[in-house]
């Protein structure tokens, strides 16, 4: 049985996204990002896949959450709900959530961890939120936080986070 991985990045009130993207760039979290998923799979609602740059991301098996059949994108494959993708994907050793807040929110009832990266920062114009951590339900395994820094162009602090389902 694959272990569930949630990954997101969200701001103090769990904003994750506004009009499409991301709240702010920050390169440590995409770096982080993508140590983590490489070489695994990701499941991405459609809009999700949409804000993507470049499209599917490489290095990754990309699978996007949707009905509609005509969806036929190059790199990708189309799975029609988080449950069918769980059964299809049921051998994979990790396998990756990476959003929007639709999944995010079907898939915290099952997920066996959370990656967060918490940004220390409120966005007030944000329109995608992740759903509440219930800390009777997960467990804080890891922290590490770090201050602004202009080194590595960040202008807000933030902490990578780990859960556990308890």
């Amino acid at each position: 049985m694959a272990i569930i991985s949630i990954i997101a990045a969200a701001g103090t009130n769990n904003e994750i996204g506004r009009q499409g993207g991301l709240l702010c760039h920050l390169p440590s979290d995409l770096k982080h990002f993508k140590a983590i998923t490489s070489g695994h799979t990701i499941i991405m609602g459609r809009k999700t896949f949409e804000s993507l740059p470049a499209g599917s991301l490489p290095n990754r098996r990309n699978i996007i959450i949707s009905r509609n059949k005509d969806l036929q994108p190059e790199k990708a494959e189309v799975f029609p709900s988080l449950d069918y993708a769980q059964v299809k994907l049921m051998n994979e050793e990790e396998v990756f959530i990476i959003g929007g807040a639709q999944i995010y929110r079907q898939a915290i009832e099952f997920a066996d961890k959370i990656y967060l990266t918490r940004i220390f920062a409120s966005f007030p114009d944000a329109d995608v939120f992740f759903p509440e951590i219930d800390k009777s339900v997960w467990k804080e395994i890891a922290r590490e936080t770090f201050m602004p820094d202009k080194d590595s162009n960040s202008a807000v602090a933030f902490s990578f986070v780990e859960y556990i389902r308890k």
